[in-house]
């Protein structure tokens, strides 16, 4: 049920007694746990709170990449465990500056040249590493692409380095094919 196609619940909903519309809204926060995690940040942390969140994920992409070993398979599921503590945390703070920058610093530290050999076929992990990369970083360059030009221009040199990596020989052919630009 979509609240906009039904005004009459809308316009109930509004009459309510304020006891009673806080009742109900505590019930239906407590249903979703990233609303709360929002709700809190929003109302009862600040600038500093941001600040710590973003860099103890920074942290802790630094510690998990540094212990992966030259394999695509674990790359591939601890690069997916990271990217979805990076979108994690933006559906909480709803920061995009941190969100972009969290995430530049992964695709950045992740090894995605896990096989031996240059021509050597790819296993299916290797492949869909690849894929899962530049489609990340294709996502990453769209945001940084609606960012305010100071921020943009802030973030420009790390978006370099990260996209002549994804201009690697092992993955330009993939990037190619998904129209990423090889530099911004």
């Amino acid at each position: 049920m979509i609240l906009s196609e039904h005004k009459d619940l809308k316009y109930a909903i509004t009459a309510l007694p304020v006891k009673e519309k806080d009742k109900l809204l505590l019930r239906l926060i407590a249903k979703d746990k990233i609303l709360t995690e929002h709700l809190h940040f929003k109302l009862l942390e600040d600038e500093a709170d941001l600040l710590e969140r973003r860099s103890a994920l920074f942290e802790e992409i630094e510690d998990k990449v540094q212990g992966l070993a030259n394999n695509a398979k674990d790359t591939l599921t601890v690069f997916r465990v990271l990217n979805g503590k990076v979108s994690h945390h933006y559906k909480v703070t709803k920061d995009v500056n941190s969100e972009l920058e969290l995430r530049i610093h992964l695709l950045k530290q992740i090894p995605v040249d896990t096989w031996d050999g240059h021509y050597m076929a790819f296993s299916k992990f290797d492949e869909r590493l690849v894929i899962y990369f530049v489609r990340t970083t294709l996502s990453a360059y769209k945001k940084y692409l609606k960012l305010h030009e100071d921020l943009q221009f802030d973030l420009q040199a790390d978006f370099n380095v990260l996209l002549s990596k994804a201009y690697s020989p092992k993955l330009a052919y993939t990037a190619e094919a998904m129209g990423l630009p090889q530099h911004v």
